[in-house]
């Protein structure tokens, strides 16, 4: 680091103010790195820049800080949000990140004069309410089969407003004659009633059965009351259902409370933060989140970010919290929780006994989630033997996981195509297949000519690629010889592309280039860039198997692209043969009747409707020359 760096960092380490507040460390180029907040400032940005011993990742990120910003807040607890809103927006490189959680469901209550209850993965700030999120689906669709079977809500998404409910614009459907909604959208029921039941939605929930299930029974007896023995049956089978719902949930002691109990488990760079959901002394759900970039983090700063994340965006806090260690700046925590839910929270660390196996259980389902994390990491890390075979067999600089080939096609040099297929890992990737028609079939003779074929579709393809600055393949498979292999190479020099195969220089410099080969089908032969002698892979190689199924794969799909072209281009050319229809009208029939066949039908059945639609000229054309001569005159 310059001095004139040094000095500056040392000027600002010496000005630092000894309140609460958020620092950002930033590097050479003025991007922030990491992002933390401290109770004092000035103690806490010092210890970074001590002579003392410290962790390998800190001491790599420390000699990348070449200037660091400080905001002082009132208070710790606005230091705690303004650390995770600046984590959220800059996802600096050393802090620990919250992977993507957009894939997990919500079960969201509309903001609606008459409210809807259904699942999402979006959450708006249009005043819904939204719980969730449900890392398991399973568990958010039972809640959402009991509300159905407990509640009579609105299933449709109609726009449910007083002035369309007095113009009469709807009409009951069958769940309204099945008992399974109450009639909204024709003023069967009013906005207050229906206000009540959503709330008992939103208490179910939040866990609180007893709640719910009290107020139907007072429901139930009013009705009973009133001799409206109907709708006291009807609360009755509502409680039967609310009583199947809570017995399928277990219960965690003998305690009737509500409470969260968290735990993190973490292994190299990976971690999973798991909250336990206990309402009225019931587990209710559990809900993971994995982090990365974890490695020599303190378990401390995962749990922090695991808690201030939860519970920024759940709508519900408990009376009771759990950690399963004692945290620098729980106090902190606990205040702003108390502020966020106006009410008691209280967070405890338990030791022994039975909350003790609480957290021990939250600790084990954590580390099982982790297992999990890293089982699906090394399947997608796996490496087929064919690929590793490939490589071995090619003397590639790299793994060929990403390849394409290409392939001609034409019949005597009409209709020329090309395509090229994708494989990824050893799998076709066929969203990122390509097909191109062919602009340059003939050479100076008139000749069809499959060297300018290849060298324009190749040209066409990574001149793209260059302009997006766009990932190359690591290896590029030309379906023919030494003329089809050359042809491609011209190109990659044309526009300034290194090869990696190249023979004859180093491919130190090399590793992303992509390779090249041709592939001959004449004894499976390959041949490589300014080598004029063939290469031979063996027959028993899963590589060379590899090699045939990608070149069988373009090759199968040209003559798939061909074969549509040539087959429009022969019904075209059917209707040019008519007199008086252009290639533009010819174009406009096929692509409105599909066939010859579809248009001659349109004609002879269908006349006054295809006059309407091509015109009385065109109409008149098809009428004389579908029909006979004598016909044909008495028409003239």
């Amino acid at each position: 680091m310059p001095e004139s760096l040094k000095n500056n960092l040392q000027s600002k380490l010496g000005n630092l103010p000894s309140a609460p507040g958020v620092y950002q460390f930033k590097d050479t180029n003025g991007k922030v790195i990491y992002v933390g907040k401290a109770k004092i400032l000035k103690n806490r940005v010092r210890q970074y820049f001590h002579s003392g011993p410290q962790a390998a990742k800190t001491a790599a990120m420390i000699s990348k800080v070449a200037d660091f910003e400080i905001i002082t807040t009132d208070n710790e607890i606005e230091a705690l949000i303004l650390e995770f809103n600046l984590i959220k927006q800059l996802k600096p490189r050393y802090n620990v990140l919250l992977k993507d959680d957009k894939t997990y469901p919500y079960i969201v209550i509309t903001n609606e004069p008459f409210p809807r209850v259904f699942p999402t993965r979006n959450k708006r700030t249009d005043g819904s309410r939204y719980y969730g999120p449900y890392t398991d689906v399973k568990t958010m669709r039972y809640a959402l089969k009991s509300i159905r079977d407990i509640f009579t809500i609105r299933s449709c998404n109609l726009n449910l407003t007083d002035e369309t409910i007095k113009e009469g614009k709807y009409k009951v459907c069958l769940d309204y004659h099945i008992h399974k909604c109450e009639g909204p959208c024709v003023g069967f029921v009013l906005q207050k009633e229906y206000k009540e039941m959503i709330d008992q939605v939103a208490k179910l929930l939040n866990g609180k059965i007893a709640a719910v299930e009290k107020e139907l029974k007072l429901k139930m007896d009013e009705y009973s009351a009133d001799m409206k023995f109907e709708q006291a049956a009807r609360m009755r089978d509502k409680i039967d259902a609310l009583q199947i719902y809570s017995s399928k949930q277990k219960m965690a002691g003998e305690e009737i409370i509500d409470r969260d109990v968290f735990a993190v488990e973490s292994e190299d760079n990976d971690a999973c933060g798991m909250v336990l959901k206990i309402r009225d002394g019931r587990v209710i759900g559990k809900t993971h989140f994995y982090f990365g970039n974890v490695l020599e983090k303190p378990r401390e700063e995962i749990l922090g970010n695991l808690v201030t994340n939860y519970y920024l965006k759940s709508d519900f806090i408990p009376d009771e919290i759990f950690f399963p260690f004692e945290m620098e700046n729980s106090d902190a925590l606990e205040k702003w929780l108390r502020e966020r839910k106006n009410g008691r929270v209280e967070i405890v660390v338990p030791k022994i006994g039975e909350k003790a196996k609480l957290i021990n259980m939250v600790e084990s389902n954590a580390r099982f989630m982790l297992d999990e994390l890293k089982l699906a990491k090394m399947k997608r890390e796996y490496i087929a033997p064919s690929v590793e075979s490939l490589r071995r067999d090619l003397h590639l600089n790299r793994l060929p996981k990403h390849i394409e080939c290409f392939d001609i096609s034409h019949i005597q040099g009409t209709d020329t195509v090309a395509s090229m297929v994708v494989f990824r890992d050893a799998k076709p990737k066929k969203t990122e297949y390509r097909k191109y028609k062919i602009r340059s079939v003939s050479n100076e003779t008139g000749e069809p000519d499959d060297f300018l074929s290849m060298r324009e579709v190749v040209h066409r393809r990574y001149r793209r690629l260059t302009d997006e600055k766009s990932e190359m393949p690591d290896l590029i498979v030309i379906d023919g010889g030494k003329g089809q292999l050359s042809s491609a190479v011209a190109v990659f020099k044309d526009i300034g592309l290194e090869l990696a195969n190249e023979t004859g220089e180093s491919l130190a410099d090399k590793t992303k280039a992509p390779n090249i080969i041709g592939l001959a089908k004449r004894l499976e032969e390959v041949f490589v860039p300014n080598d004029s002698d063939a290469h031979t892979i063996p027959k028993t190689s899963s590589g060379l198997k590899l090699l045939q199924r990608i070149r069988d794969e373009a090759h199968r799909f040209a003559i798939e692209f061909h074969r549509e072209l040539r087959s429009k281009r022969t019904l075209v050319s059917e209707l040019n043969d008519i007199k008086g229809i252009s290639e533009a009208s010819a174009k406009k029939l096929l692509t409105k009747y599909g066939s010859f066949e579809g248009v001659k039908d349109a004609v002879l059945n269908h006349e006054e409707e295809f006059e309407l639609d091509m015109g009385k000229r065109l109409t008149g054309v098809l009428v004389r020359y579908f029909y006979d001569g004598s016909e044909e005159e008495n028409i003239t």
